[in-house]
């Protein structure tokens, strides 16, 4: 009897131990979504300028859904989405959105310098078990 407590006892632990690493492995899938999106509408967003020689005016929401459909840009609980769409003639910002709350953002400023953060505003921990970072 106490060897079966004594392994019940273990078993207990190392599930104490594995059950916490389960619940941040949807976190993260979530998450990779959103970078996967971001980083499609990053592509998208360049090809549009080269298409008007190097301009990035044009780069909208519509313009990036009708140049690469897969981009999503309404939004859903089941699948992240371009949440935010910002361009000047040198620079742009897009802002996508997992299912999550968390935002990861792609920043290409005027100067060429690509930047690349994340905002977890609703869970806190969503962005590398913090509030913000970077990716």
């Amino acid at each position: 009897l106490i060897e079966l407590l004594v392994v019940i006892l273990i078993i207990g632990i190392l599930a104490a131990i594995a059950i916490p690493s389960f619940f941040n492995t949807k976190t993260r899938a979530v998450d990779a979504q959103a970078k996967e999106l971001a980083r499609t509408a990053e592509t998208t967003a360049e090809t549009i300028a080269t298409d008007n020689s190097g301009n990035y005016e044009k780069v909208t929401a519509p313009e990036l859904n009708a140049v690469e459909p897969s981009i999503r840009t309404t939004a859903t609980n089941k699948e992240a989405y371009l949440n935010f769409v910002s361009s000047t003639k040198t620079s742009y910002t897009l802002t996508a959105k997992a299912t999550n709350g968390d935002e990861l953002t792609i920043s290409k400023s005027t100067t060429g310098a690509v930047t690349r953060s994340c905002s977890s505003p609703v869970l806190k921990n969503g962005c590398d078990g913090g509030e913000s970072s970077s990716w």
